[in-house]
């Protein structure tokens, strides 16, 4: 074992360590939110992951985006077996390991790689040029400032280098493999006529060979550089998606998985509420009674006004969410110039609950901070602007729920704050009052047929 092995070998170890640490977080800061039992219609949910996150099926509602998202994601699930070649040839020392027992089939086996190659490829040049030249309208909004139109861009340019990358190295490959195997059997080269193809031509990087230089030297010198660009940046990648919009890649099964397969306009009960108005209509139940001395209920809180005030769904929603923002392209209050934006509401999610978590990590699980998921990152002004006619969950790719949020943030408003427009404070004074929520008390509501 060399020290180009032993060097490998600690980098994945890295890799891996830091991003079982990291992504350990995401899982333990989604666990804060409250518990909900998703555990029903197993195969249902079994169908809509299947149809949802791996068929790609909203995707393709907008033909464009969908195919060249879906060529991005076969290029990524299939590229990671030669990954797999690299991982084992790093470890072990070898030359593309896989050869020796694929044969013919091996050449076969890389030349579908670089097909998908050079579409991811050209599917993230295509998705570069619609976000920064057209600069389509749903890539331009408020929220979108800043760090996340960075992150959309550093993943697109970090695949074409990563792809360009795989290409260049099987094209300074193909060149010293079909070198005489007798020329450079007594030099360093030796282990590159060791895989046992016989001239082998790809059918991509065969294009570049032209661009190389002839030396075997310096061929080998760019042949490894291109493949420790490529393995390390595989790495980094690894760990980038933590702290990206691109962790939808792992989380995006779980969150269809676990999908809410209720219709889409049903509202949950609060359970207090619940619980309230079933006493109100129980004759046998004291509501003045005195409980229990050994009891000592928590205080009953309504909606949600932080994170933790949330289930663990609605948090993994909010670390699901990919930006693309098709929920707030298709909502009317933005549409109409309002301040709501359903992408904001999760983004805004997902920075309170990592908020949340550095703090656990710093400060210890006592640490209380002087922040609130509304008010100092969601405003009632957009929270009010939602008609709650569910297209941004309709729309969503992944099958978030920017809805149920918004919805548990208002109950808090209401409930807790009694801070609803007053337009709806009149409502409720009139439903309280007359039953309804018109202004006529119960036994004037037909007097309209007597006018004529």
């Amino acid at each position: 074992m060399g020290i180009s092995n032993i060097l490998f070998i600690v980098l994945l170890a890295g890799a891996a360590f830091l991003f079982y640490r990291n992504f350990g977080k995401i899982v333990r800061n989604i666990k804060l939110g409250k518990d909900l039992d998703r555990s029903d219609q197993s195969d249902v949910r079994w169908k809509t992951m299947a149809r949802v996150a791996l068929g790609q099926s909203k995707m393709v509602t907008r033909p464009i985006a969908g195919i060249l998202h879906i060529l991005v994601y076969i290029g990524f699930v299939i590229i990671n077996i030669e990954i797999l070649e690299i991982v084992l040839d790093g470890v072990l020392g070898t030359h593309r390991v896989f050869a020796g027992f694929l044969g013919d089939f091996y050449v076969t086996f890389i030349n579908l790689f670089e097909i998908l190659a050079l579409l991811v490829l050209l599917a993230c040049a295509v998705f570069l040029i619609r976000r920064n030249i057209v600069k389509i309208e749903r890539f331009w909004k408020p929220e979108m400032k800043g760090w996340p139109a960075s992150d959309a861009n550093y993943i697109l340019f970090i695949e074409i280098l990563l792809m360009s990358a795989f290409l260049i190295m099987n094209a300074a490959d193909t060149v010293l493999m079909n070198i005489p195997y007798e020329d450079i059997s007594a030099t360093s080269l030796a282990h590159y006529g060791e895989t046992g193809l016989v001239n082998p031509s790809f059918v991509v990087s065969d294009f570049l060979i032209g661009w190389l230089p002839n030396d075997p030297n310096t061929l080998a010198f760019i042949e490894r550089a291109c493949w420790w660009f490529h393995i390390v940046g595989i790495f980094a990648f690894l760990n980038y998606l933590v702290i990206s919009k691109h962790l939808h890649i792992l989380l995006a099964f779980p969150n269809t998985y676990f999908s809410n397969l209720y219709p889409k306009g049903r509202f949950d009960n609060l359970a207090s509420v619940k619980k309230e108005v079933e006493m109100m209509f129980d004759p046998s139940i004291d509501p003045y009674a005195t409980p229990p001395a050994d009891e000592n209920p928590a205080p009953v809180t309504f909606g949600a006004k932080d994170v933790s005030d949330l289930t663990w769904k609605q948090l993994m929603d909010a670390y699901t969410c990919t930006e693309c923002g098709r929920c707030t392209s298709v909502c009317p209050a933005n549409l109409t110039g309002k301040l709501l934006s359903p992408r904001k509401i999760m983004m805004d999610t997902r920075d309170r609950i990592t908020e949340v978590g550095n703090n656990l990590d710093k400060n210890g699980p006592d640490f209380k901070d002087e922040k609130l998921l509304v008010h100092d990152y969601i405003s009632a002004e957009e929270l009010w602007a939602c008609t709650t006619c569910n297209a941004c969950t309709d729309a969503c790719p992944v099958n978030i729920d920017p809805l149920s949020i918004i919805v548990d943030l208002r109950r808090y408003l209401v409930m807790e704050q009694s801070a609803a427009p007053a337009e709806l404070n009149g409502m409720f004074t009139n439903i309280e009052n007359n039953g309804a929520p018109w202004q006529f008390s119960m036994a004037d509501r037909l007097n309209w047929k007597d006018e004529n």
